[in-house]
């Protein structure tokens, strides 16, 4: 059977292995792709540190819970066709629930414990899951809070991950705080919490947008003046002087202030986010590997 550019498309395209990997499968399995699938995942596993180079910036993240703590973890693949397969849905779930369960607070100590509900380790098994799939697999950071106060996870998408420590208030609080976050991402928590900088640059760009009538006035309207459209750029920039998503007629601070609550932190983690993804042109690279 002719080995096509749209046969080596499609490979590469389920697979996730590299453009002459595919040929070789396809031309050794007569063109079939299923066979040529099982081909590679079964050379997979040799090659999975060979994969290890190969950017992975799709992927999902997963979460586990009990009472007063929870943990979200990053696992990156290399597509989203991916990060949707159940093999990989199954191993981030395990990840977390791991991570949770060893009571760990990093990735590289993660990886040497044993992933949940098996022998191996998060390591042994995200070697056998690139010899499955054919994908580079990266577990990549993980987040945790551990209190007494109540703790609320959230996952928006598989791709935005949040967690929230809240003190007073309850857990449906905690969870809606999360979702606001989730969808807000607001950079700091509280107005204290706006570094000194990050105001001074504010006042500076505020005075330098100001016509020359508004700077001829007072001295102390001018900073009354400057100092209002500062705060405004605070409350959006801050949990607390944000809108609720769950109710716009109030602010954060203001529903918190009626529970009783106070959020002591939170943490924010989005699939890919820092990594730099390479665009790749399918077409070209397929016409490459066929001239070979």
């Amino acid at each position: 059977m002719e080995i096509t550019a749209g046969l080596v498309k499609e490979l590469r395209e389920r697979s996730g292995a590299g453009m002459m990997e595919c040929k070789k499968a396809l031309s050794v399995n007569a063109g079939d792709i299923d066979a040529s699938m099982e081909y590679l995942r079964k050379t997979g596993l040799a090659k999975a540190d060979k994969k290890s180079d190969r950017v992975a910036a799709e992927g999902r993240i997963a979460m586990a819970s009990e009472a007063g703590k929870a943990v979200l973890v990053e696992i990156n693949s290399e597509t989203d066709f991916v990060a949707k397969d159940d093999n990989f849905l199954t191993f981030t779930q395990g990840v977390a629930n791991a991570a949770l369960n060893a009571g760990v607070t990093n990735v590289e100590t993660l990886k040497s414990n044993a992933i949940d509900g098996g022998g191996a380790t998060v390591e042994e098994a995200r070697a056998e899951l690139i010899a499955k799939i054919g994908e580079n697999i990266q577990v990549r950071r993980m987040i945790k809070i551990d209190s007494a106060n109540h703790v609320a996870a959230y996952i928006h998408g598989g791709r935005i991950g949040v967690l929230v420590e809240l003190k007073g208030g309850d857990m449906e609080l905690a969870r809606g705080i999360a979702m606001h976050i989730a969808a807000m991402n607001p950079p700091y928590n509280k107005a204290s919490d706006v570094p000194a900088d990050f105001l001074a640059k504010e006042k500076e760009i505020e005075m330098a947008k100001m016509t020359d009538k508004d700077k001829s006035k007072p001295a102390e309207i001018l900073e009354k003046i400057i100092g209002g459209k500062v705060s405004k750029i605070v409350n959006e920039v801050t949990l607390y002087g944000q809108s609720y998503v769950l109710n716009t007629d109030l602010s954060v601070e203001a529903t918190l202030k009626a529970a009783g609550a106070e959020v002591v932190g939170f943490q924010r983690i989005a699939v890919g986010e820092g990594i730099e993804k390479v665009v790749e042109d399918y077409a070209a690279e397929v016409a490459k590997a066929m001239q070979v």
